[in-house]
């Protein structure tokens, strides 16, 4: 039962001094606006650009095509026949499956 009191008083904040120039003087630092910019403007776009160029920069270095090509090239029939569709044969009788696509249910 002795141990409860004990417990509470060495529950109780401390009572230390507050360091030299903690206290109620405090010094506010007055950010200008060019400074501002710079910071919270400047140093992401400069940290982009680094990125950027630490990105694209080894690749431009090698010659290797940056941007990809979008010009209309012509399709391909993976695993067809390389003529385009004249070389299908055509359907020889009601029974066959030349000729395309066909279902029934």
């Amino acid at each position: 039962m002795a141990s409860v009191p004990l417990l509470a008083l060495l529950a109780a904040p401390a009572h230390a001094d507050v360091p030299e120039g903690w206290g109620g003087a405090r010094e506010h630092r007055n950010l200008d606006a060019l400074h501002a910019l710079g910071i919270y403007v400047g140093a992401p776009a400069l940290l982009f650009v680094l990125i950027v160029l630490a990105v694209y920069l080894p690749a431009m270095v090698r010659g290797e095509k940056l941007l990809p090509d979008h010009s209309e090239g012509e399709g391909h029939w993976i695993g067809g026949p390389r003529q385009g569709v004249a070389e299908l044969p055509a359907p020889d009788g009601e029974d066959s499956r030349a000729g395309g696509a066909s279902g029934s249910w």
